[in-house]
């Protein structure tokens, strides 16, 4: 076996039993919580909704695309702009499916930053909003939205038919969705980052590129990066996991991590036409300075803990028996396949 195969499959064993965890824990949630209810829970004191909706989007399995209906929805039924902003930034951002795979190939300490970083960069951006003042615009449709036009395969996870009453087939309906829609919406980009975290592995010496990946200038590069493009956050994980290993700091890899799955351009362009100009600004604006601000936080978080990053690297996979990590790829490759899937789960 080559070293390249070799330490694909040794990153693909160690995600798998945390991603098969995190999509479980994301189907229980769609199935169980009442969506129906968003706009009374984020109405209310503007400083409140925008916290709110920070924890309220957090745990949601939506993408940055798939997100936007459920935003756009929760906006025009009375949340502030702070609020939809907010909402719009945390659920992309983090997940219980980004959580578990970043414990597995980032180790606890980035598990635990990455979703606490996540909901301050939500709100910090939220409250931006409460000194501006914007009148309203023409709102965009929602059918006008294209979500294929940033996913893998415009299978984007948006807002599903309500499931069915009862227990079990609520449960069964919200994991199907977790193992057909989500799953889908993160195959193609996690492939590529498993490709790309086993390339580095392979051909880049361990801390090669540690004397430039730690200043302001490199989080400002992995923010020019991150801001335009789509990348959701369970299959960021494994690119940030490449990063560290070739030397980037925990911190700039964070910036990466915060504002790849938060924006891209077609989520640029609707809050552009549903909030206007101003409001963009200040979306952008939020990302930026709190994703490089918790950037810099970090990096000084783990000299002056003395946090070993490269010794925590892969400790969840670690604690993982072989039989279950190979158990759990199998259950996912299984899954990944379409005509597969749709023969076992009789969709």
């Amino acid at each position: 076996m080559s070293d390249f195969t070799h330490n694909l499959l040794d990153l693909y064993l160690d995600a798998a039993p945390w991603l098969l965890l995190g999509l479980i824990v994301a189907g229980l949630i769609k199935a169980w919580l009442p969506g129906d209810r968003l706009n009374r829970w984020l109405s209310g004191g503007r400083l409140w909704s925008i916290v709110k909706a920070a924890f309220i989007g957090a745990p949601l399995p939506l993408c940055s695309c798939g997100v936007l209906p459920a935003a756009l929805s929760i906006h025009r039924g009375g949340a502030s702009r702070g609020a939809t902003l907010s909402f719009m930034i945390a659920t992309p951002e983090t997940g219980p499916d980004s959580i578990a795979i970043s414990y597995a190939l980032l180790g606890p300490f980035m598990a635990v930053v990455r979703p606490v970083a996540a909901l301050v960069s939500a709100v910090f951006t939220g409250i931006l909003t409460l000194f501006i003042k914007e009148p309203g615009l023409p709102v965009l449709p929602l059918g006008g939205m294209n979500p294929g036009s940033c996913c893998s395969d415009g299978n984007c996870s948006t807002a599903a038919e309500r499931p069915p009453a009862g227990f079990l087939s609520k449960t069964w309906q919200g994991l199907k969705y977790a193992f057909s829609d989500i799953l889908d919406d993160l195959v193609l980009w996690l492939a590529v980052g498993l490709l790309l975290a086993a390339v580095v592995a392979t051909l880049v010496p361990p801390l090669a590129m540690s004397q430039w990946g730690s200043g302001l200038s490199a989080k400002l590069l992995m923010l020019l990066v991150g801001i335009p493009i789509y990348v959701c956050a369970t299959a960021s994980t494994p690119v940030a996991a490449g990063l560290l290993l070739a030397g980037i700091s925990p911190g700039t890899v964070l910036v990466f991590l915060l504002a790849g799955p938060a924006t891209n351009i077609a989520t640029i362009g609707v809050i552009h036409k549903e909030m206007g100009r101003t409001t963009t600004m200040i979306y952008l604006l939020g990302i930026a300075l709190s994703s490089v601000g918790l950037g810099v936080a970090t990096d000084f978080m783990v000299t002056a803990l003395d946090i070993d990053i490269m010794g925590e690297l892969e400790s969840g996979g670690d604690a993982v028996p072989l039989w279950i990590a190979a158990g759990s790829g199998v259950v996912l490759l299984v899954a990944a396949i379409r005509p597969l899937r749709r023969k076992l789960l009789g969709q």
